[in-house]
């Protein structure tokens, strides 16, 4: 197995650097403020839960706290982009996009409008707040609108590298965040690109039996250990993070898929319309290839602790593992 220099060093230690994605998007966000004078910040009531507090105390001339009033927040943002400004909207994934979402499509989405969506405290690991408050379809939701970039970035620094990175690109973007925090992945030195995955883990070419698993999100640390543990017993793994969902990094994905056979892929979302769809929509007209679809299984969340959720859903190293050896008949150790 190829050592990758583009991981943290304390990722497979037994104490990584835990971090949550929201944290890395706050800090993005006030760099922003100094190093562009037309970001701007919306707020629906989440200041300090969404991390824009320190962007709206270093820059309280350029924020605006809407209330709860999340369609406003969409359509003022989207004037906003229309004069010229770079509008950076947070709030809950599950009410922005999910209470939002017709404002989002024909005031932002329809009219493309670069304003820059933020869904804070996604997927399950949000924990106890339970389902009503667990956004597993949000990945989906943004997907299928036309003009709409969707990017999930898997730590706490990517979310900061990303967070810089939206600002300068002229589209409307959402980005989903987690609340918890979850292992840091990356380095400062890892490159990121919209629209670019990044293979985080090469498989031992030793290994006649591969697997590669496609992730993104915080669900890639999951990934990335699960496929050092997979490597150790025989199984060569080899990890593809696929921080941009929309578009699909199609040149990534084909040549994973074509050097590794049998792919996994690995989402903190329904299986249905997220990371796994998008791959295997396009894998279907280019070089069909066997996937085995990790995420929630066309069902709602519930309250519980963030692990408990992820191993009783599906998506931690432990499913990951033993998803690869049922591909091939082996005894693995969990």
């Amino acid at each position: 197995m190829t050592p990758s220099p583009h991981l943290h060093e304390a990722l497979l230690t037994e104490k990584p650097l835990m971090r949550a994605t929201r944290d890395g998007f706050g800090e993005g966000l006030h760099d922003l403020g100094e190093l562009n004078p037309q970001v701007v910040a919306l707020c629906a009531d989440l200041t300090e839960s969404t991390r824009m507090q320190a962007f709206a105390e270093a820059y309280p001339h350029r924020f605006v706290q809407v209330g709860v009033a999340e369609q406003n927040l969409a359509t003022v943002a989207s004037g906003m982009a229309a004069m010229g400004k770079i509008p950076f909207i947070a709030s809950y994934a599950m009410f922005s996009p999910g209470r939002n979402w017709e404002q989002i499509r024909t005031t932002i989405a329809y009219n493309d409008r670069p304003v820059k969506i933020i869904g804070a405290h996604a997927g399950i690991s949000v924990g106890p707040d339970g389902a009503t408050h667990q956004a597993i379809e949000d990945i989906a939701l943004m997907r299928v609108m036309p003009n709409m970039v969707v990017v999930a970035p898997c730590d706490a620094i990517e979310a900061r590298k990303a967070t810089i990175a939206l600002a300068a690109y002229d589209s409307p973007i959402y980005m989903r965040l987690g609340r918890e925090k979850t292992p840091v992945v990356t380095n400062d030195t890892t490159p990121f690109s919209i629209g670019k995955g990044i293979e985080l883990v090469t498989r031992d070419p030793a290994h006649t039996k591969k697997v590669g698993i496609i992730a993104t999100g915080t669900a890639t640390p999951e990934a990335v250990r699960a496929a050092h543990a997979l490597n150790e017993q025989g199984i060569g793994a080899s990890v593809l993070h696929l921080a941009t969902i929309k578009p699909l990094d199609r040149d990534a994905v084909l040549a994973f898929a074509q050097s590794h056979g049998v792919l996994i892929t690995v989402e903190e979302h329904q299986v249905y319309g997220g990371l796994g769809s998008a791959v295997a929509e396009y894998l279907a007209t280019t070089h069909p290839t066997p996937i085995s679809f990790l995420g929630v299984q066309d069902r709602f969340g519930q309250s519980g602790e963030p692990t408990e959720l992820l191993e009783h859903y599906g998506i931690n190293e432990k499913a990951i593992i033993s998803s690869a050896a049922q591909l091939f008949s082996t005894p693995v150790v969990l």
